[in-house]
């Protein structure tokens, strides 16, 4: 499919002139949503029939609405299979992918910088954990959007501080007074990205760290003090997936937002069975004699008998006789019967 049908399927007009690139950081372990990233990296777990990455690119392209040149994914030793799919993921938008590899965790600043071949130009870093909704335009007055969600408790978040023009004026890491709630989501836009990547090379060579790592927030203060202008972009909606209840969480509110996409063209096969909408069934899935949702995503050829399932991730080629679910993810190759719990297990896993 060339760009311009991708575009126009995710209502981006096809006469936009500017081209980006995307770092996508996404080496980390995952290790609060295990078992399941044991066997697959987390931007690559499917919520509601797409990866997260791929999700999260689907969004930037939609609020920026750029064409996409290089798609540069960060990531640790995840193996080919892994490393073949993200460039196919590219080669979806048609984009070239290009991997890189950060095998020591440094910092953000640090990891962005393992993909400096292609940090120029107009440029969107994007930490790949997080789903977002919004209507972000780029603002010619400025040199950097980072965007930001409003949120209740800031203190556990990195937050910026704006002026009367809503210019950003400071960067804040977990402010223990209210001095503002604009937490930063991890998604940043540069319209020049040679300017990122000269002030992280500063932060490499002369070893300055924050917390034992290479921050990213470093080299934004950096910037700011040298006159680079920063506004923020305020998003609707800020989804997480850091954990087993987030990911839950983050299907729901995806599936709720694309309600009438999961009615169309379903391949599967509903025997005696209530679907409470709204719900993702993949192809080849067989349920029967259950109820199934609200809020539950069904991944290929998985088969259901006998059950009630709701606000769950069920991923591929299980099997699920004679159970009840809520708030659970199930991993891939799954057999479950005759039980009755809250659950979170892994690939090939067997209860009986």
């Amino acid at each position: 499919m060339q760009q311009n049908e991708v575009l126009a399927d995710l209502g981006i007009p096809a006469n936009i002139n500017n081209i980006m690139n995307i770092i996508i950081p996404m080496a980390g372990m995952g290790k609060r949503l295990r078992p399941h990233t044991l066997t697959t990296p987390k931007p690559l777990l499917p919520i509601a029939g797409k990866p997260i990455v791929e999700r999260l690119i689907n969004e930037l392209i939609r609020n920026f609405g750029e064409k996409i040149n290089e798609i540069g994914f960060i990531i640790g030793d995840f193996g080919k299979v892994v490393e073949k799919q993200l460039l196919n993921l590219a080669e979806s938008f048609n984009a070239k992918g290009k991997i890189f590899y950060q095998h020591e965790a440094l910092g953000t600043a640090h990891a962005i910088y393992c993909a400096e071949p292609i940090l120029k130009g107009n440029v969107i870093v994007a930490f790949a954990d997080t789903i977002f909704y919004g209507n972000i335009k780029i603002d010619k007055d400025c040199d950097a959007i980072i965007l930001v969600k409003e949120v209740d408790d800031p203190s556990s978040f990195g937050v910026v501080k704006t002026d009367k023009s809503n210019f950003i004026t400071d960067f804040i890491e977990k402010p223990k007074t209210s001095i503002s709630n604009k937490a930063i989501i991890g998604i940043y836009y540069f319209n020049e990205g040679e300017y990122l990547k000269n002030e992280i090379k500063y932060l490499l060579d002369n070893n300055i760290k924050g917390n034992n790592e290479y921050q990213l927030t470093d080299a934004l203060e950096n910037l700011r003090l040298a006159k680079y202008k920063f506004k923020p972009g305020v998003i609707d909606e800020w989804l997480d997936c850091g954990n087993k209840d987030a990911t839950v969480y983050t299907n729901s509110r995806v599936l709720e937002k694309n309600r009438n996409e999961f009615l169309k063209n379903r391949n599967c096969n509903v025997i005696n069975s209530k679907i409470i909408e709204p719900c993702y069934l993949g192809n080849n899935v067989i349920i029967e004699n259950s109820t199934i949702g609200p809020y539950v995503s069904i991944e290929d050829n998985t088969t259901i008998k006998m059950s009630e399932i709701s606000d769950t991730i069920i991923y591929s080629n299980s099997y699920i006789n004679n159970f009840d679910l809520k708030n659970s993810i199930i991993g891939n190759y799954v057999s479950i019967d005759n039980k009755n719990h809250e659950l979170s297990i892994g690939d090939y896993s067997v209860i009986k």
